[in-house]
């Protein structure tokens, strides 16, 4: 965790340092302004929305690792069960913004929320894409490891290894992996779409 906190720390301060040094850099309500299937104009909702199930998947392994000390298997793997959808969950709203984005015309190396001529975007900073889709890709393989990590142990739950043991250890190392990739969230939530 230590090595993914550097990585992650060093991302977001060139991030940073890129981001406001560029005279047009994309308006986040702008850019993150489009929700599935309805046809309006919402900033930022559907990232408020990505924030909230990551958050809610958090609590739900918090609420499983609390099961695993009372020693209680079927809450514990219903809990863990939770965490999983909501990493799913998660893991597909990310899919849904990187196609907007894309289908936008905003790449690695393009990015069309550049300044507003004759009411259209132009191109603006270079550096939004690629810094966007390294940073938010990056913390969407950590979510996809933890979802892959949480499933194998949800399997060893079911199967009757912690109990086995006498204790549910791992579900609360696993744990702490997931509260993690959910902390890194807040700050790339709150460079990317705030600032």
């Amino acid at each position: 965790l230590i090595s993914d906190t550097f990585t992650f720390g060093a991302l977001l301060i060139s991030y940073g340092t890129t981001r406001f040094s560029e005279r047009n850099w994309p308006d986040p309500n702008l850019a993150f302004n489009k929700f599935p299937f309805i046809e309006a104009n919402l900033p930022l909702v559907f990232v408020s929305l990505m924030t909230f199930i990551l958050i809610m998947s958090s609590v739900t392994m918090v609420l499983a690792v609390h099961a695993g000390h009372l020693h209680k298997k079927k809450d514990v793997a219903k809990w863990l069960g939770l965490t999983i959808i909501g990493g799913l969950m998660f893991l597909s709203c990310q899919a849904y913004e990187w196609t907007d984005l894309i289908t936008t015309g905003t790449t690695i190396t393009h990015n069309m929320f550049g300044p507003i001529i004759n009411g259209h975007h132009t191109a603006g900073a270079k550096n939004f894409g690629a810094f966007f889709f390294t940073i938010t890709g990056f913390h969407g393989c950590h979510v996809f490891s933890g979802v892959v990590i949480n499933i194998i142990i949800l399997i060893n739950v079911l199967i009757g290894t912690y109990e086995k043991r006498g204790h549910y250890e791992m579900v609360e190392k696993v744990g702490l992996y997931w509260h993690f990739v959910d902390l890194v969230w807040v700050f790339v939530f709150t460079c990317f779409y705030l600032l």
